[in-house]
């Protein structure tokens, strides 16, 4: 199989560790990787700010980029589920009607396709750490991912995964949300990194590096004993 890789704004700029080691986990699957180097932002941060012309711009771009029929692969639930769901506002019945609905059934988050298109989830990995599982509130209420993250967690030689208590709540990034309403993202926060604390976990794992940079701007400010990382780079691990 071969398939175009989306490479989203905070793993390019932020974490790119996380692109390269999605690269890692699919060819250990045998999966062929294509890499568009034109592609930019998806423009979800855009649309979720109202600004829908810009949103729809990066959009038709986006649609540009991934213009063939192969699947996509991102380690995203947020920036997928987006152009999944929300696409439609903006492309429904216009030029791009039919370009849009082909990229929507071809994209995938990476769990998704690793457990649901592949039928893998044991890639041979080893994570010596317990850890704890974020769902990001695209990924479980919009995307609809719960099992499948876990399910490739409990096959990664060593991990020791434990739940800690309100998993769906959201963490408080939300986006802009974090920045207009501070002291409400900085409580939600709060609780969501004193829950993953409380199970006595080294890590928080999670599908959305958003959700996790955000965790750790406050773990890093109160110099709290636990880390971050994604899913991919814990797949990533050992092989």
């Amino acid at each position: 199989m071969e398939v175009d890789i989306f490479i989203p704004c905070f793993i390019d700029q932020v974490y790119p560790q996380t692109g390269f080691n999605m690269v890692k986990v699919l060819e250990k699957a045998g999966v062929k990787v294509h890499y568009n180097t034109n592609q930019t932002c998806c423009g979800q941060f855009a649309f979720n700010s109202g600004y829908w012309d810009e949103a729809k711009k990066l959009g038709t771009k986006f649609i540009k980029d991934f213009s063939n029929n192969r699947p996509i692969v991102g380690p995203s639930a947020s920036c997928i589920d987006y152009i999944k769901n929300f696409y439609d506002e903006l492309f429904y019945n216009s030029a791009y009607h039919n370009d849009y609905k082909q990229l929507q059934r071809n994209i995938f988050e990476i769990t998704d396709f690793l457990v649901n298109v592949l039928k893998i989830d044991d890639f041979g990995s080893v994570f010596e750490h317990k850890v704890t599982y974020h769902d990001s509130c695209a990924a479980l209420r919009e995307y609809g991912l719960q099992n499948e993250p876990r399910q490739l967690l409990k096959n990664v030689k060593g991990l020791e995964l434990v739940e800690m208590k309100d998993t769906d709540v959201c963490c408080g990034f939300g986006g802009t949300f974090s920045v207009k309403f501070e002291p409400i993202s900085t409580a939600m926060a709060q609780q969501k990194v004193q829950n993953a604390l409380d199970t006595g976990a080294e890590y928080i794992v999670s599908t959305d590096s958003s959700c996790l940079m955000h965790q750790y701007g406050y773990i890093k400010k109160h110099n709290l004993p636990i880390q971050i990382a994604h899913i991919v780079d814990v797949l990533a691990s050992g092989i």
